[in-house]
């Protein structure tokens, strides 16, 4: 699928984004990172870091966005637009204390905008999100696993309970602190820590796991 670059004052390039098997890692890019390409943004009208920023964020994005409004076609454009305030107001970036969180929340209210702009009555809670786990949140090379045992894995990501698989998500294939998510969702981060503690027991119970994957638990566990 390609994507037009939504920055104003740049010429419009066609993005190619490759779509992934579960069987490579996903890459997750750092608040520090995301602070540095804002630097750059906002200090010197830097169009490189922008591009770098966009193809960097835009893809969770819109799967985030695409989780609410269960449409990729708007989903594509809550987050294209939100890329253009990003460009338009570029001067006061430096001021976003935590830009992945301010980044998420904002995709969040441009989805829920866009809900109430077609008059839907009532707005999708976190448990009636249609979230996806498309990559895996570790190297499976390091690890020597068979792609069939990473399929597994992620199938059984894929079965938890909506919310607890938003939130699976959010903390392992996006990124997000637990603190973060709960700021995101509206949630304590209590409720956080017992929807991801859910997904760990449900998925490190698949007997093949056990035996053919025994560093699950550790991986599983750990917190960003």
């Amino acid at each position: 699928m390609a994507f037009y670059f939504p920055c104003p004052v740049i010429s419009f390039m066609r993005c190619s984004v490759k779509s992934y098997n579960f069987i490579f890692p996903n890459i997750v890019i750092t608040n520090n990172d995301i602070r540095d390409l804002l630097k750059e943004i906002a200090l010197n009208n830097s169009e490189k870091a922008y591009k770098s920023l966009f193809m960097a964020m835009n893809e969770n994005l819109i799967n985030f966005a695409r989780a609410i409004l269960k449409s990729s076609e708007d989903a594509e454009e809550v987050v294209s637009d939100f890329f253009i305030v990003i460009w338009l107001k570029r001067k006061t970036l430096l001021a976003i204390e935590n830009p992945k969180l301010y980044f998420y929340i904002g995709v969040k209210n441009g989805s829920l905008n866009k809900l109430k702009s077609v008059k839907r009555q009532k707005l999708p809670s976190g448990e009636e999100w249609q979230t996806s786990i498309r990559s895996v949140f570790f190297n499976p090379e390091e690890l020597l696993l068979s792609s069939e045992l990473v399929k597994k894995l992620m199938k059984a990501i894929n079965d938890l309970p909506p919310k607890c698989k938003t939130i699976f998500k959010l903390v392992k294939e996006d990124g997000l602190k637990y603190a973060d998510v709960g700021k995101l969702l509206d949630i304590s981060i209590k409720t956080v820590e017992a929807q991801m503690a859910i997904a760990v027991r449900r998925i490190k119970t698949h007997s093949e796991f056990k035996n053919e994957f025994p560093e699950l638990h550790s991986i599983l566990s750990k917190k960003n």
